[in-house]
């Protein structure tokens, strides 16, 4: 039943986002209704992520278990590689409809829902600067059926290292151009979503010493099987512990030259432009989760009693719940807007910092009221609020710090005073 709906759904979606969204001769222009087909799969990922996802939410936290059934349960439906084009088989879904699916997975646990849609940034280059054979060979695998007890393909994003995170400029790790045109890669990654369970990587390295980094970098597609990777044990983090993360190691990894992106060099551009499609994605969890704690307070704040009243009747409470309702939806509509964007062809890159930014900033002010607001309680793990503000926190890390957001939003609005925008 899942399966039959979410596909059909799906279809829906793929036929929507071909169509040309041209607004008619004297339009209404600007409008905040989700579409029909949008709405259907809202209610379908709402109603999975809360059956199936949540329930089993504190068991991950605890264990840190991948949560492979819950996974291949996303695949089944369409959930993962949806960004994916027709042609490779995917669902050819756009960035807002992503985005919507993505808060109703986060709603639930955001640590599961990155396990489910970590793959987003792995694939953003490939389908930003891969070839027709690229295509073909990575995204085809990612979308091809699963039969019995399979699992899910996944693949990883592999930039940040021991020694640098947000400062991608800072890469160490280099590959060295063999006769044949292939390459020869050596270095470390760290962090990497996925790591240990990934089918192949997108790495980036050093193959110039060149100081601008639009030209000392190169993109690859690297096997995870290829002689020399070696991924390194699960770290064990604060927040978000069912998503694998650990560290690369790359000794002497031969990657044939028809592994290469887009072209030697271009690595850089490819990198940064894969964080403005991931961006939104990553700021819809925040909001999925910052969603969660206001629900949660808002339940608790009518069921406990102090002084004779119930939370809510406070008034310093009443301000608090207030307060994080606020930050909800102006976060939600600075993400769909950084989502819409892309949808529309143009560059997000000052909407997706915005989005990014504040969702995250919001995402953990509203989870640290939240255990405020169940006072000690809150403290215990035993309620759920606990777990949404330990899962908070890397959001204002993860795919360029909150400060980085602000240094690539000071220099955006210098570059458009310059343009005259």
């Amino acid at each position: 039943m899942w399966n039959v709906g979410a596909r059909a759904l799906a279809a829906q979606a793929q036929a929507q986002h071909q169509e040309k969204h041209e607004p008619a001769a004297g339009g209404a222009g600007l409008s905040f209704d989700l579409s029909d087909e949008q709405k259907a799969y809202q209610d379908l990922v709402r109603k999975f992520a809360r059956e199936e996802i949540a329930p089993k939410a504190a068991h991950h936290d605890k264990t840190g278990e991948f949560p492979w059934e819950l996974v291949r349960k996303a695949f089944d439906l369409g959930l993962m590689n949806n960004h994916i084009p027709a042609k490779y088989g995917g669902a050819a879904m756009g960035s807002l409809d992503s985005v919507i699916i993505g808060e109703e997975l986060a709603w639930a646990c955001s640590g599961i829902s990155t396990a489910i849609g970590g793959n987003n940034l792995a694939l953003a280059p490939v389908i930003l600067a891969g070839t027709h054979e690229q295509k073909q060979k990575y995204l085809g695998r990612m979308t091809a059926p699963i039969t019995g007890d399979g699992k899910p393909l996944i693949a990883s994003y592999c930039v940040t290292e021991p020694g640098c995170g947000s400062d991608v400029a800072g890469v160490q790790t280099k590959a060295r151009r063999l006769k044949d045109g292939s390459f020869v890669i050596n270095g470390q990654k760290m962090w990497i979503t996925g790591g240990g369970k990934a089918n192949w990587y997108f790495v980036l390295a050093r193959t110039s010493e060149d100081p601008k980094p639009n030209q000392a970098f190169t993109g690859f597609i690297v096997e995870a099987n290829t002689a020399g990777v070696t991924p390194g044990r699960k770290e064990w983090n604060m927040g978000q512990r069912a998503s694998d993360t650990r560290g690369i190691t790359f000794e002497d990894v031969v990657v044939p030259k028809e592994n290469i992106l887009a072209a030697e060099g271009a690595g850089f551009k490819i990198a940064m432009g894969a964080f403005d499609q991931t961006r939104p994605p990553v700021a819809t969890g925040a909001v999925g989760l910052a969603q969660r704690a206001l629900d949660e307070s808002v339940k608790y704040s009518m069921e406990r009693k102090t002084f004779g009243k119930y939370l809510y009747e406070h008034q310093s409470v009443g301000n608090m719940l207030a307060d994080m309702a606020i930050g909800v939806q102006n976060a939600r509509l600075a993400t769909y807007r950084a989502a819409w964007e892309i949808d529309q062809g143009r560059s997000n890159t000052f909407y997706a910092s915005i989005a990014k930014c504040y969702a995250a900033d919001v995402a953990n002010k509203i989870a640290a009221d939240a255990v405020q607001i169940f006072g000690g309680n809150g403290f215990n793990s035993e309620y759920p609020v606990e777990k949404l503000m330990r899962d908070a926190k890397i959001f204002q890390i993860y795919e360029g710090t909150s400060q980085i957001q602000k240094v690539i939003l000071n220099r955006e609005l210098v570059k458009h005073r310059k343009l005259g925008n």
